[in-house]
């Protein structure tokens, strides 16, 4: 390692590593925070009043079925990848994200700590 590296600070610059390491602590605490506040639900799939996830599996199914045949057919990876985006897809947009009732203080501080420990990692990474 070069000797004018050795001297530097977070991200390769003069800046600071301690405000990068309490930035991080500070972001993943409001986030860890913010996060625990958050339930998330989900709804069945439906196609016209019918549960469609079924259906969403066809396409992977098939993809699995032609590579397990031929690892090198082309139909057979697409059809894999289709049905693992169309899955997944399906996934995000069933979701149903609620925040729990929570005081208007805790909700600033949960932020103001996210905000600010992502604002002390950016400004750890400039030069000094």
């Amino acid at each position: 390692m070069e000797s004018s590296t050795l001297g530097r600070g977070a991200g390769g610059t003069s800046g600071g590593v301690g405000s990068f390491v309490a930035g991080v602590a500070l972001a993943a605490a409001g986030g860890y925070l913010f996060t625990s506040r958050v339930v998330v639900a989900t709804n069945p799939w439906t196609l016209f009043g019918v549960n469609a996830f079924g259906l969403s599996l066809i396409p992977l199914m098939i993809g699995i079925f032609l590579l397990f045949f031929n690892g090198r057919s082309a139909l057979g990876w697409l059809l894999v990848l289709a049905g693992t985006v169309i899955i997944g897809a399906g996934i995000l947009m069933n979701l149903q994200v609620y925040f729990q009732p929570t005081t208007l203080f805790q909700t600033v501080a949960m932020l103001v700590m996210l905000a600010g420990g992502l604002g002390l990692v950016a400004r750890s990474l400039l030069p000094h």
